[in-house]
């Protein structure tokens, strides 16, 4: 059993090690890459205008349901105008960065995953190492460089969704002024809440497409599967391990910018 636990241990060692350096090459080898600003654009495509209806949706199903439930529970102390203040903070905070990146990994980082796994079992990226081609720069890079873009750009899109949704539960629905909710989140939202918010949905972004890519990429190192069990077992890696790292350097990111008393 000790042995077992030490193999194990040692093993996760190395493969964290291992993705420390993928990830590092794929920035480092992006300079000089040629072509570099045409492969981003593409998978600012992928990552962001694809993405767009799912983060639309989600973001407005996730307001309507905190103007709901906000409005009932605040309407037991007679505190309805502090709905804008509840769903504002809410959302910028915590549940836009999170439920954004979420919603990404679910996406693109799953097809991310599957499509390098594919051109892993294909032997593609076999065939780009031996023509010289550095299969960093080509296929990793750019997906790298454009999370750090996209992924606030689809929280900040959440956020704005997300309020619209607060807005139709408890002004047009409910009996909530309009004034006195835009007016407590214009009174309630900082500087560094925005702040906050943006930096975390950089970390997701940078943190899931690096797991995602990683676990596509060497699928084919993946032990007692090959071919497309093996896309299937990484493509459900790169998932898993994506939202549990949303989530642990979500509660990381928040115990240390979080105001003490």
């Amino acid at each position: 059993m000790i042995r077992t636990l030490g193999q194990n241990t040692l093993h996760l060692v190395e493969e964290i090690g291992d993705f420390a350096v993928f990830t590092t090459r794929g920035f480092t080898e992006a300079i000089g890459a040629r072509k570099l600003g045409r492969r981003i654009v593409r998978a600012i495509y992928e990552q962001g205008v694809r993405c767009v209806p799912v983060i639309v949706i989600v973001g407005l199903f996730t307001g309507l349901v905190l103007g709901l439930q906000g409005y009932y529970v605040l309407n037991k102390f007679g505190s309805e105008g502090l709905l804008g203040t509840l769903v504002a903070l809410t959302l910028v905070r915590e549940l836009a960065p999170v439920l954004a990146a979420l919603m990404l990994v679910g996406q693109a980082g799953s097809a991310l995953a599957a499509e390098l796994g594919i051109q892993r079992n294909s032997e593609q990226i076999d065939a780009l190492e031996t023509m010289g081609a550095s299969t960093y720069a080509y296929l990793i890079s750019p997906r790298l460089l454009a999370s750090l873009l996209v992924y606030p750009i689809q929280t900040a899109l959440f956020c704005l969704v997300g309020l619209l949704g607060g807005y139709l539960s408890g002004s047009v629905l409910l009996n909530l002024q309009p004034g006195v909710y835009w007016s407590a989140i214009y009174k309630a939202v900082e500087p560094q809440d925005v702040a906050e918010c943006f930096i975390k949905a950089g970390f997701f972004g940078l943190l899931t497409i690096a797991i995602c890519a990683y676990n596509g990429f060497n699928a084919h190192r993946r032990r007692g599967s090959t071919g497309a069990r093996a896309v299937s077992a990484s493509t459900t890696r790169a998932v898993v391990f994506s939202s549990i790292a949303v989530l642990a350097t979500d509660y990381l990111i928040t115990s240390l910018l979080v105001k003490h008393p």
